[in-house]
């Protein structure tokens, strides 16, 4: 049961990752928007989604919300590493990168947890 509302959550976090991200690439072809933007735009996405998630999965779950909303973003992180090493070929993130962006998606899907 648990299982099957992680992997539900997780969809519901890539499907929001992508609505933002359509969003985000009209507005840059629309504003012709610079890198910082973009960047911050980016930023949110990730923590936006790891939220979502975690709202969701502890809407479900009803216990221990926050640590279900931190495992909603680890395994949001996993497989989005996953994915951009696979695409990419190689890893293409410092580790600096790699470390706030590890956090950010935990700490997206424990307060997505926690106030679900």
């Amino acid at each position: 049961m648990k299982v099957k509302v992680i992997l539900k959550s997780l969809l519901f976090s890539y499907a929001v990752t992508g609505a933002f991200l359509l969003l985000l690439a009209f507005l840059l072809f629309q504003f012709d928007l610079g890198e910082k933007p973009v960047t911050a735009g980016i930023v949110a996405v990730y923590i936006l989604s790891c939220f979502s998630g975690g709202f969701m999965s502890g809407k479900i779950l009803r216990t221990d919300k926050y640590l279900w909303g931190i495992l909603v973003g680890a395994f949001y992180y996993l497989l989005l590493i996953t994915v951009s090493f696979v695409v990419q070929g190689k890893w293409d993130m410092s580790l600096i990168h790699a470390v706030t962006t590890f956090f950010m998606c935990l700490g997206g899907g424990a307060l997505g947890g926690m106030l679900s």
